[in-house]
């Protein structure tokens, strides 16, 4: 992934953060009715400020913030405003705070800023400093969806298959497993046969537990079953992978590209989905897409479509970006300017603009 050169943008002159909390027009849940970022903007010796951002969809904005406003400026101030070369040391630094979480989110505002900053001095999209070979890619419906009663769920399945999508996505667990097979069965009837359908239990069930479950939804012809455990448990993963027949996908809580390649080469996983801000941002990210690539399995980006669908259109493998009903930042009225990406029905256009492409009203 290789192409446009910036030119030298000397070093990091300073950073700005800001918090800013998004109303969600659809909730994700009664605890989660609100997205929160903290934009991060990176002024350059060169006189280019990068736009940036942290995010967390519940918890932990203050503390990202935090350690953005106070150990990663520290560090950052005065040193060269190269992502790639910045990376390394100052996680390296800021690894006594934790290897990830708050850590890599925190450490992902300055990586996506320093990246926009790249682009805007060479005057291209990050997708175009990626070396990208297409300029669009597939999208799937995703339904942040536990809460919905039945009826409100087969609304959403409807307009899923009304859109056209091959692949859609809903949550399972939570609830007793007969209503979650009679919901199952109804978006499934709903989307039909031909439209690929993948669950996501969200860490919801014990070893034991999911076992049962897959065996008991297999029947729907699921695509994947997404985080049945606790993100953490790679071994309960790879347990559970050799006695279900139905793919596992996870990875959007994990926070680095050592405990990829341990769910990777440990059998724990079919299928990957790194979100780029929890990994730390677009420097880690690549690196977790090569080991993904070397390893032939199937990486999907996890949320954040205005910057996932710019690195999936320089992926070498195909995949598709997750797009969840009404939550994209221009829906919500975070962007002061257009946004880098449009998603037609099923398709997400990467539009050019220099560098990320995201600045915030």
């Amino acid at each position: 992934m290789t192409g446009a050169h910036a030119p030298e943008l000397g070093r990091v002159a300073g950073i700005r953060t800001r918090l800013i909390d998004a109303p969600l027009l659809r909730p994700w849940g009664d605890d989660v009715r609100s997205l929160h970022l903290i934009e991060v903007l990176v002024d350059t010796e060169a006189g280019v400020t990068g736009h940036g951002f942290s995010w967390t969809p519940s918890i932990g904005a203050h503390a990202v913030a935090a350690m953005l406003a106070h150990d990663i400026r520290d560090f950052a101030v005065g040193r060269e405003a190269d992502a790639r070369a910045l990376w390394p040391p100052l996680w390296r630094h800021l690894h006594e705070a934790g290897s990830g979480g708050v850590t890599t989110i925190a450490m992902a505002g300055l990586d996506l800023a320093l990246w926009d900053a790249a682009g805007r001095a060479a005057h291209a999209s990050v997708a175009e400093l990626l070396g990208a070979p297409r300029s669009s890619v597939g999208v799937y419906g995703s339904g942040v969806n536990r809460h919905y009663p039945l009826g409100e769920l087969v609304e959403q399945a409807q307009r899923w298959a009304d859109a056209g999508y091959g692949l859609v996505k809903m949550k399972v667990g939570g609830r007793p497993l007969s209503e979650d097979v009679d919901r199952i069965a109804a978006v499934r009837e709903t989307i039909g046969a031909d439209t690929e359908l993948a669950i996501d239990a969200n860490q919801l069930w014990s070893l034991e537990e999911a076992e049962h479950a897959i065996g008991e939804l297999s029947r729907f012809g699921l695509r994947w079953i997404e985080e049945p455990l606790r993100a953490d448990d790679l071994l309960g993963h790879a347990t559970l992978r050799s006695a279900v027949d139905v793919p596992v996908a996870l990875g959007e809580n994990l926070h680095t590209v050592y405990r990829f390649r341990e769910a990777i080469e440990g059998g724990a996983a079919d299928i990957v989905q790194p979100n780029v801000v929890r990994v730390g941002g677009i420097t880690p990210f690549l690196a977790i897409a090569e080991v993904a690539e070397q390893a032939d399995v199937p990486l999907y980006p996890h949320l954040l479509p205005d910057v996932s669908a710019q690195l999936a259109v320089a992926m070498s493998h195909p995949t598709l970006v997750e797009e969840v009903e009404d939550a994209g930042f221009e829906r919500l009225g975070l962007l002061a300017e257009p946004g880098p990406v449009t998603v037609d029905r099923t398709v997400a256009t990467v539009t050019g603009r220099e560098g990320l492409g995201i600045v915030f009203a």
